[in-house]
């Protein structure tokens, strides 16, 4: 295995349940970087909004996107000695998707202006990794976990969710976008699997989606 990732910054993302933690948790552990995980299990709102989505949308989006600036913004600043390499498992521009789909559209317009007067003091990915899977596997990965408050989501949601970040994707030309549908692969209990991610790792993106199915090693 590589000592150095050929990416000095890298952000996994991905739906709800599609293992971006994980992965991001992996590559870090595996190449000595630093690791940004979103902090979603310390915001009070969270449990709250999946019982009252109408009530503590705004709210919620608001935390979410003071932590998430602060955090990247704390992080991002201060170099580590021994680890110059970054892995995170979410972008700021997520807030955006979230936002788009819980907000009225009032609330969702002064988001949008409060987003972008932050948003360009921090720096864009070297390559965005988004792990898809579809919306019955998500399903069945948030079940297995088992948060409780996530338990109701629904599939309109996670579909919206979905959507929501192609259409962010479809207006990215800035960094290279590399979408893996691991539907057919586990790269969290199967080796083989992980090693294929790997190997995508190691190849040159231009700015835009890039898109890999990848199958089964038999």
């Amino acid at each position: 295995m590589a000592k150095k990732l050929k990416y000095d910054y890298i952000v996994v993302e991905g739906n709800i349940g599609t293992g971006k933690t994980s992965l991001a948790g992996r590559l870090s552990a595996d190449f000595n970087t630093r690791l940004i995980l979103e902090r979603f299990a310390d915001n009070p709102f969270l449990p709250l909004f999946y019982e009252q989505p109408q009530r503590y949308a705004f709210p919620l989006e608001l935390s979410f996107l003071a932590d998430r600036y602060q955090q990247l913004k704390d992080e991002l600043a201060s170099p580590e000695l021994f680890r110059q390499q970054t892995i995170s498992d979410y972008l700021l521009s997520k807030s955006l998707i979230f936002a788009n789909i819980t907000l009225k559209n009032d609330e969702n317009q002064l988001y949008q202006r409060l987003f972008h007067i932050i948003n360009p003091h921090l720096p864009k990915p070297d390559l965005l990794v988004y792990l898809h899977k579809d919306i019955e596997k998500l399903r069945s990965n948030i079940k297995s976990r088992g948060r409780d408050y996530e338990q109701n989501i629904s599939s309109d949601y996670l579909e919206n969710l979905e959507k929501g970040y192609w259409e962010f994707f479809k207006q990215q030309d800035g960094f290279p976008i590399l979408v893996i549908d691991t539907n057919n692969v586990d790269f969290v209990k199967n080796d083989k699997d992980y090693q294929k991610i790997l190997d995508l790792l190691e190849m040159d993106y231009t700015p835009g989606i890039h898109r890999v199915l990848l199958e089964p090693v038999s």
